[in-house]
C-alpha cells in the first residue's frame, strides 16, 4: 500500500475528500456571511439559524408535502430566502441607523428563538434525510472510494460559489449593489431602489444558508443546534479571509476544509482547533484578513 509521509494514500485521500467536503460548507455559509456585511454591514448571527431552517424545510417538506430532493434545492432557498427578506424589511431596515451591534444582537436573538422553538417541537435528536437515488452508492476512483453525494456536494457548492462571485462582481446588479451601499443618497437620485436592492442582498444571502442546508440534510442528522455548533467556525473563517470579501470566503473556506481535513490525520488532537489557532495567526499578522482591505 502506497504510504505518504507515513499515512495509507487511501486514508489520506479519504480524509482530504472529507475536508474539501466541510470546506464547501465553509465556503458557502461564510460567503452569504461576507456577502450580507460586505453589501449591508450587517453582522448576521442568524446564520447558522438559516442554514439550520433549510435543512429542517427540506426534511418537513418531504415527510408532509412530497417535495423531492431535487425540488428542494430550488424551492427551500426561495422560501428561506423570502422569510430573510422579511426580516430585514420590518426588523433590520428599524435599526439600520443605529450602531452596528444593535443588529448583532437582534440577529442573535432571532437565532435563539428559531432554535429554541424548533427543539420544543422536535427535541435536540436529528432525524434523517436520504440522499436520492441517483446520488447515493460511491465510486471506486483506484486509490480510494468516493461517495457519490459528497462529489455532488463539493460540485454544487463551487459552482454556487462561482455564480454569487460573478453575480457580484461582473455584473450590472453587482454594480448597482456595490454602489448603492457606498452612495445610497446617490444612486436614489439616479433612479435606483436602493432599498429594495438591500432587502433583495439579505435575502440572497439567507437563501446561500438555505441552499447549504438542503445540501447538508442527507450528510449530517437534521436537528435544531446544527447551525449554532458550525456558526462559530464559519465566523472564524470569514475573519481570516477578511470581514467582507467575496473572494475571500471562497477561497478560505475551501482552504480551511483542507487543513482541517490534513490536521485530522497527522495530529487529530488539534483538529477542532486548528481554525482558530489560524485566526489567531492572522489576526495578529494581517488584522483586516488575508483578503481584506485595511480601514
Amino acid at each position: 500500500m502506497m504510504m505518504i509521509f507515513g499515512v495509507p494514500m487511501a486514508v489520506l485521500m479519504g480524509q482530504l475528500t472529507l475536508g474539501l467536503v466541510n470546506g464547501a460548507f465553509y465556503a458557502l455559509l461564510s460567503l452569504g456571511l461576507a456577502v450580507i456585511f460586505g453589501l449591508l454591514k450587517i453582522v448576521n448571527f442568524a446564520h447558522g439559524a438559516q442554514y439550520m431552517l433549510g435543512a429542517f424545510a427540506a426534511l418537513l417538506g418531504f415527510r408532509y408535502l412530497g417535495i423531492n430532493y431535487w425540488l428542494a434545492l430550488i424551492l427551500v432557498p426561495l422560501v428561506v430566502g423570502c422569510f430573510g427578506m422579511l426580516m430585514e424589511r420590518f426588523l433590520l431596515r428599524r435599526i439600520a441607523h443605529l450602531d452596528h451591534l444593535y443588529g448583532l444582537l437582534l440577529t442573535f436573538g432571532l437565532a435563539l428563538i428559531f432554535e429554541g422553538t424548533l427543539v420544543n417541537i422536535f427535541g435536540v435528536s436529528g432525524a434523517r434525510y436520504s440522499a436520492p437515488e441517483a446520488l447515493q452508492g460511491g465510486m471506486n476512483l483506484g486509490f480510494m472510494f468516493l461517495p457519490v453525494y459528497r462529489g455532488w456536494v463539493l460540485v454544487a457548492a463551487l459552482a454556487m460559489c462561482f455564480f454569487t462571485w460573478f453575480m457580484i462582481e461582473r455584473t450590472r446588479l453587482g454594480a448597482y449593489l456595490r454602489a448603492g451601499t457606498e452612495n445610497s443618497q446617490l444612486m436614489q437620485a439616479f433612479g435606483v431602489n436602493v432599498p429594495l436592492l438591500i432587502t433583495l442582498t439579505y435575502g440572497f444571502g439567507v437563501g446561500l444558508a438555505a441552499f447549504a442546508g438542503v445540501l447538508a440534510a442527507p450528510l449530517y442528522p437534521v436537528s435544531p443546534t446544527m447551525g449554532s455548533s458550525l456558526l462559530i467556525v464559519v465566523f472564524a473563517v470569514v475573519v481570516i479571509g477578511g470581514m467582507g470579501s467575496i473572494l475571500g470566503a471562497i477561497i478560505t473556506g475551501l482552504s480551511m476544509g483542507i487543513i482541517e481535513g490534513l490536521t485530522k490525520v497527522y495530529y487529530p488532537e488539534a483538529a477542532n482547533t486548528v481554525i482558530f489557532l489560524v485566526m489567531i495567526l492572522v489576526l495578529l499578522l494581517r488584522p483586516a484578513g488575508l483578503f481584506g482591505k485595511e480601514a
